[in-house]
């Protein structure tokens, strides 16, 4: 006669099945797929090529930068008064959503949580978290409520970096970092790394899991060498691992120092800059997306005038299009919860470009070499469509030269009107090319273009 086991080792039981099953998969190799598998889980990200990031936190209160605890060298009881008066109580995640898609965007990222170590989300392996500040909410709840229901895919950022947690160990961009190299191992004493990467594992847990479906992990930064941190320092094989095993379809970027790993990153994100050409790795173009900021700072910064005006900004959005890739755009909200009047001065404008243009953005990339961008124009390709779109960055007097067109081209609009662009071919030295004949007054539109239709 068998002896049935006892019920209250049941659960005991159960416990060890599920940890060893979650072992296993974290000792597995990185998901593998093909570059078609690959494509098609980035295909809606690809063709969306425009999105919000949102960079908020307990930054917002002394309103000089994101990097302010850095910067000034704070310590958590100084920086604590921030803590102590968050409270925005004009946070409206519905009105942020309405703007990010009148602005004509198609996903949002938010900082769930920043180098500081503020949480917006009501994680239970913290008490330094926005439900125990005088807000008192789960700003995430609300946020993906709100975002999901305006049409737009969500996405969490997560700093590896942490500011505040007592076991992250003091680097070189640590605010208590000292000046005397010989000071890191004591001021380290009593700090574990394992501690502090169990508790990044458990905090993307719940990230992944309380949330429902989240469609971009951006995980930032690492920074290996001397006094830095890269993949062994936040495990990041097993971070990503553990992410894909929660949401296989998440894409991610590169920022995990897993660049050499095949499956260690899906897109490369060159921050603050306008790339000279479509990005490549191993002599392959991959995809991208570059993040960048209406001013220079990325959290809300009230006395900083560096603001890129809505021409310039439009003109980012198409180059990065241009070029193959996406913009994301930030915005740094007020400790009260709103959008800075610039950034809504900027987002209606880009919106209002996008009402009637952005057939030119979604779904494009970089034209094929065979078409040449005429002098202060920028390109863009819809391959699905077979439609070529001329930005006209510099309005022309009269007309422009589309070179080695003449047999091509079987009929050309405005895109915001759809009104007609005549042409004909040049005769001569310019037999190849095609003449269109523009009117002589810029039309009302921050950048005009011309759609081309092709035989």
């Amino acid at each position: 006669m068998k002896k049935r086991m006892p019920r209250r080792l049941l659960p005991i039981i159960l416990t060890i099945i599920l940890f060893q099953t979650m072992s296993a998969q974290l000792q597995a190799p990185l998901p593998k797929e093909t570059e078609a598998q690959k494509a098609q889980r980035l295909k809606w990200w690809t063709e969306a090529r425009f999105g919000m990031f949102i960079h908020w936190g307990l930054y917002a209160l002394p309103a000089r930068h994101e990097w302010v605890k850095n910067r000034e060298r704070l310590t958590n009881e100084q920086y604590q008064k921030y803590f102590e008066h968050f409270n925005p109580d004009l946070y409206n995640p519905r009105e942020w959503a309405k703007m990010a898609k009148a602005a004509g965007m198609k996903y949002v990222v938010i900082t769930a949580k920043h180098h500081e170590g503020f949480c917006l989300w009501d994680s239970k392996y913290t008490d330094y978290k926005a439900t125990k500040t005088p807000f008192g909410r789960d700003i995430l709840k609300e946020f993906v409520e709100a975002f999901r229901a305006e049409g737009l895919k969500v996405g969490f950022y997560y700093s590896l970096l942490d500011w505040h947690h007592p076991d992250y160990t003091i680097d070189r961009f640590h605010p208590l970092r000292p000046d005397n190299e010989a000071d890191y191992e004591k001021l380290n004493a009593g700090r574990d790394m394992s501690r502090y990467r169990e508790y990044m594992k458990n905090q993307v847990r719940e990230l992944l899991t309380n949330y429902g479906e989240i469609s971009i992990m951006w995980f930032d930064f690492s920074f290996p060498g001397k006094y830095g941190k890269g993949r062994d320092d936040w495990d990041s094989i097993g971070l990503l691992k553990l992410a894909r095993s929660l949401q296989p379809n998440l894409i991610i970027d590169d920022r995990l120092d897993l660049q050499e790993f095949e499956g260690g990153w899906d897109f490369t994100t060159p921050e603050q800059v306008r790339v000279t050409r479509w990005p490549e790795y191993n002599g392959k173009r991959i995809p991208w997306e570059t993040c960048q900021t209406f001013s220079g700072s990325w959290g809300y910064y009230r006395d900083e005038y560096t603001w890129k005006s809505s021409a310039q900004l439009i003109e980012l959005l198409i180059d990065s299009v241009s070029k193959g890739g996406n913009l994301l755009l930030n915005v740094g909200p007020t400790a009260r919860g709103t959008f800075d009047y610039r950034a809504q001065e900027r987002l209606k404008a880009i919106g209002e470009w996008m009402a009637v243009n952005g057939r030119s953005i979604y779904g494009c990339t970089q034209a094929p070499d065979e078409f040449i961008a005429p002098p202060n124009t920028l390109l863009t390709w819809n391959p699905a469509t077979k439609r070529l779109y001329v930005h006209l960055l510099f309005y022309p007097m009269n007309g422009l030269w589309l070179k080695d067109m003449a047999d091509k081209v079987k009929y050309i609009q405005f895109l915001h009107d759809a009104s007609e662009i005549r042409f004909q071919p040049g005769s001569g030295e310019e037999a190849n090319n095609l003449w269109l004949t523009l009117p002589v007054q810029k039309p009302p539109v921050e950048i005009p273009v011309l759609e081309v239709f092709l035989k």
